[in-house]
Formats: structure tokens, sequence, C-alpha cells
């Protein structure tokens, strides 16, 4: 059975268009507690981004799950990444993040999580969706679920977040710029970089429900970009709206990726030795990534796009690394998610251990010009049949060689093909990409 509601990163939408309005999440919440609930009153945790529906969104799926018979604690804002923590840590059965991520604040959704902090497996998502189609019954009232509030929640994740850099690791003598995406990280982050030694200039951290990810975050790099500068800071650390992604800055203010940081991340424990298993990347990571980790004799993956298909595809090969070029990074030896503050504090380690500014650390990689067309079609396309798409794809891989490649796939959420050519040379990447581009638009 195919998912209807469930996408590759839980369920997410306008607020107030269906399914992002307070009756479907009451009934997704009783749903999921149907799901649950098939021995005693399970433990679920709620958190949710700052996003003003977040309380409106709360207190419908808190209404469903203890109608179903579940044990609630709400974590109030929390990062995506400390809910799938805390999951583990308070042995509930599941946790929920009411959360879109990087979207604007009138977008809002739910992410899941299982009592072992990843992301629940398909199955357990269809069964939720075919517990959806039944009709509503509450359970009897000496049977319903309660709701407290969770102890200090915040205090354990800063803690946890600390341990991920050792004793012997002080951040003292780093000026730092951290922007918190006026979002989930708003109370934690700072606090997580101060008092492992840094001297922290918070900025996008004063979230009044409408201003999460506006203008700021690791969508939205300019502020801190001229942050940086303006205080002289010797980096610049970029969350978004839930605390899951990472974008950094050097000290010249120049943008640092997820490539570039997984490939920082990866150079440094290899240097170690520390380095477990191979380095998962995804189908959009930039040529230049896999060259520096094969460079280390190092296998590279590549999973598709989005954070759960990169941590299978770690746990298929037995990596501790992977991540995506928007800034999912995960760190399997401490979190099962992508992780923003983690991810920070490896890098961060990396500046201490070696003494090298980001700047050079980032020199690792040498970024391969991508350019990317997309291309709006009026019917589904089969790329795999379409002769003139696969003849233009053949040609430009002839012409490339071993010094790029071509990625096409079709857009999970738009009427669009995207067609990725990656080389050495720009102007000839372009050249290249919009040749098949052409091809599609023919078969369009």
């Amino acid at each position: 059975m195919g998912r209807k509601y469930f996408g590759t990163d839980g369920i997410r939408g306008k607020i107030g268009r269906y399914p992002m309005t307070p009756d479907f999440v009451l009934k997704l919440g009783w749903a999921a507690g149907k799901v649950l609930a098939t021995n005693g009153h399970p433990l679920v945790l709620i958190g949710k981004d700052t996003r003003i529906s977040g309380y409106m969104l709360e207190s419908a799926l808190q209404a469903g799950l203890v109608a179903a018979g579940v044990n609630i604690r709400l974590l109030g804002p929390m990062p995506t990444p400390a809910v799938a923590y805390l999951t583990r840590a308070f042995r509930a059965s599941a946790g929920i993040v009411i959360s879109a991520s990087h979207n604007p604040y009138d977008d809002n959704g739910l992410k899941f999580f299982s009592g072992d902090g990843t992301k629940l497996p398909d199955a357990v998502e269809e069964e939720i969706e075919s517990w959806l189609e039944k009709d509503f019954k509450t359970v009897s009232s000496d049977e319903l679920g309660k709701v407290e509030r969770a102890k200090d929640a915040a205090g354990r994740y800063i803690e946890f977040c600390k341990r991920a850099l050792p004793n012997a690791v002080s951040l003292k003598g780093l000026r730092l710029v951290v922007d918190c995406a006026n979002g989930a990280t708003y109370h934690v982050a700072p606090d997580v970089f101060s008092e492992l030694g840094a001297e922290v200039i918070a900025i996008g951290n004063d979230p009044d429900g409408l201003n999460i990810n506006d203008s700021c975050g690791a969508t939205h790099v300019d502020s801190l970009q001229e942050a940086v500068s303006r205080y002289r800071a010797d980096a610049g650390i970029a969350l978004d709206g839930d605390g899951d992604r990472l974008i950094m800055v050097d000290h010249r203010g120049q943008l640092v990726d997820g490539d570039e940081i997984l490939a920082i991340i990866t150079h440094q424990r290899h240097a170690e030795g520390k380095l477990q298993g191979g380095v998962v990347g995804t189908l959009m990571s930039n040529l230049g990534l896999e060259k520096s980790i094969q460079a280390l004799d190092v296998p590279f993956y590549r999973a598709n796009v989005g954070d759960r298909y990169v941590l299978e595809l770690m746990n298929q090969h037995g990596c501790e690394l992977g991540g995506e070029s928007s800034g999912h990074i995960i760190v399997r030896n401490f979190i099962t998610t992508g992780d923003g503050i983690i991810a920070a504090l490896q890098v961060l380690r990396a500046m201490n251990v070696s003494g090298k500014p980001l700047r050079d650390l980032k020199k690792v990689m040498s970024k391969y010009p991508q350019t990317l067309v997309n291309v709006p079609t009026r019917q589904k396309i089969n790329l795999e049949e379409s002769v003139g798409i696969q003849d233009a794809v053949r040609q430009v891989e002839q012409q490339l060689g071993n010094r790029g490649r071509v990625l096409l796939r079709a857009s999970g959420t738009e009427p669009l093909i995207r067609v990725m050519v990656e080389g050495e040379d720009g102007q000839e990447t372009a050249q290249l990409a919009e040749e098949i581009a052409s091809a599609v638009r023919a078969a369009a």
C-alpha cells in the first residue's frame, strides 16, 4: 500500500489547508496512538518549533493521542534532533516534532520518530494511514492517556550536545556568531557553545511565531555573513528552523556548505584514525566531495535525496558519517538524525585539533561547478524510455568522461524534471545542461 499523507520527511503543508488542519491532526494523533497502544499506556514525546501554529497543532495532536490511551510528555520548543535524542533517553515509544523545518512560518508539519530515535519505517506510517480510514472511537475514561510537561528537557539536550566534544577540547578563544533562525534552537544553541568556552554572539534568537527562517538561518546566510565580518568572528554557524541543518561561514564571510562540512569532519577523523567505515552523500552531493573522500582511500556512497535515505545507506554499509549539501549532517556515533549543533561541534573540534581556521580546513575539497535546470512538464515522462533524452544524456556523458557527471530526476513535489550537470568547467556544464534540458522539453 502506498502512503497518501507521509512523504520523505513526515507530513507537511500550509496551515488551514488539508491536511494541516486541527481536525486532521486530531485524527492523526488518534491513529498513531492506536498503532502504538498495543500494550498498556505507551509514552510519546511531543516537541515543536517556534511557529505560531504549533500551539494549535500541539493541542489537537495531544487530544487525539490521549483519546487513544497514550501518555504524553510535552517538550515545548525543541530542535528535531533533541526530540530524537530525548525519545531514546525517556525510553518513549515514539517522538513527534511539529515543524516544517526551513519553510516559512505559515507552513507546518509533523515528523515521527520511533523509540530508537530514527524515522518511522514505511510500514508503520502505512499502518497509521490505514487507521485514518476508520471511525474515531475514544477509549473509556479509565484508559485515557495523561499529559505532563517534561522537566528540564532543554538542559538535558544541552548536556548531550556538550558530550560530543571531548573534555580535553575547549572552545575558549573562539568568537562565534550563531544564527538560530528564530527557530527551535534559540534557547539551546547559544548555551551549548558558550558553556564550552566560546564567546557567542547570537542572532536570529528572538522568535515571535512569525519570523522563523525569515531572512535568517541556514537558508538565508546574508545576515550571518555580515555579522561575522562586523564582529570579526572566527566562524559563523547557521541553523535552520528546527535545528537539523547546518551551514557555516568562515572568518572572511565565505560560505561553507554541507558537502564541505562533511569533507572537513571526514578528513579530521581519518587523520586521527577514528573514521569508521565509508561516507554517505546523496545524488546531489558535489563531485568534489566524492573525489575528496576517495583520495583518502575511503568508500563514498550516494543515497537518494533525504536524510532518512542517507541513514539507511549508512546503516547498510556501517558508516558513521553521512549528509546532504543542504546541511543535514548525521554523525551516527552521537545521534541518528541530522543535528546542526552536533555537526558544528565536529567542525570546531577540527579547528581546535588542527590549529587551522575554517577557511583553510575547507580546502580539503575542491567544488565542481554545477548547473541545475528545472524543466516544467505537462505530463509524466518516463526518463528511462525516452530515446531522445537518453541519447542526449549519453552524448553529454561521453563528452565529460570522468571529468563530471549527469543527473536527471523528477521532482517529488512539482511537475518538473531536474537536469543537473557537474564538471570542471562552469561554462561547459551550463552548455551541456541546456542540451539535455532541450531534449526533455521536446519530450514533454
